[in-house]
């Protein structure tokens, strides 16, 4: 092997372990994870600092759209839906961008979230709520960009953005209010059909209390303004389980008429074997 070749591996050797050594990022990547009422909020940003540069109106210009942190777009994921400055935005993952100025910021919300930077073109059918929110000044200057969630409260909270001796909030509901009337009024009604329904069939299943199921499927099916077929076959057994032959008669004739009529031939054939079996004219 001559000199040039055992030279040439010798850079590649170099270069192998140089690509071995980790730094830390000079924009380290952060996850904020904040339950609000009942609604997951997920932020995934990039953390940028000072190191003695004035930021705002310099770093960041006044009046042009920024990408609200460092490298990748700023993302924020909500699992409802929510309302951002009044505005309705449907649950899902959004980028963060922002103008911001001397004594406000505009801060939109963006459907699109794959990309670094600034979008190369920008699309205002892609902008699904934008807030206006004052700067407030702070004493302390912060050297790391941070984004919190502030102001917990259960029916929302304001998305703060603090760099510098910059700190601007913007407020967001989350519909926990909506979503906890909406459970007691179920729970206050009582079952629902489904729920007796369900219970009726574990307990003949199970060889339980069968006068119980017979109860329970009665109330299921006065509560359903069109029992299927199969919930009528299901009906059929646990009376004739219980000893009501005359009512799983009637239950299994319906079942029948239903299953002949949506070309089912599985329940046809159960329900005629069944009625047979219970001696039915």
């Amino acid at each position: 092997m001559n000199k040039v070749v055992l030279f040439l591996l010798a850079i590649v050797a170099s270069f192998s372990l140089e690509a071995q050594i980790q730094t830390p990022a000079p924009s380290p990547a952060s996850k904020l994870m904040q339950t609000v009422g009942l609604t997951e909020v997920i932020v995934d940003y990039s953390r940028p600092s000072m190191r003695g540069r004035t930021v705002f109106g310099d770093l960041v210009p006044y009046g042009k759209l920024w990408r609200t942190g460092a490298n990748a777009f700023t993302k924020i994921s909500f699992d409802t839906d929510v309302t951002i400055a009044g505005q309705e935005v449907k649950s899902g993952t959004y980028s963060i961008f922002s103008k911001p100025s001397e004594k406000n910021w505009e801060v939109f919300f963006y459907s699109d979230t794959q990309g670094g930077g600034t979008p190369r073109e920008w699309d205002e059918a892609k902008v699904v709520a934008k807030a206006t929110v004052p700067v407030y000044p702070i004493d302390m200057p912060v050297e790391t960009f941070t984004i919190t969630i502030d102001d917990v409260k259960s029916n929302g909270a304001n998305l703060g953005i603090i760099w510098d001796n910059v700190y601007v909030a913007i407020p967001f509901e989350v519909p926990a209010d909506k979503t906890v009337m909406s459970s007691i009024d179920k729970v206050l009604a009582g079952p629902s059909a489904g729920d007796y329904y369900a219970a009726a069939v574990y307990y003949s299943s199970e060889d339980k209390d069968i006068n119980k199921a017979k109860e329970w499927m009665n109330k299921a099916m006065s509560m359903t303004e069109k029992p299927a077929f199969w919930q009528l076959r299901q009906q059929s057994l646990i009376l004739a389980k219980a000893g009501d032959k005359k009512g799983a008669i009637a239950a299994a004739k319906k079942s029948l008429t239903g299953a002949e009529a949506a070309g089912n031939d599985d329940y046809v054939k159960m329900n005629k074997d069944s009625l047979k079996e219970w001696g039915a004219k």
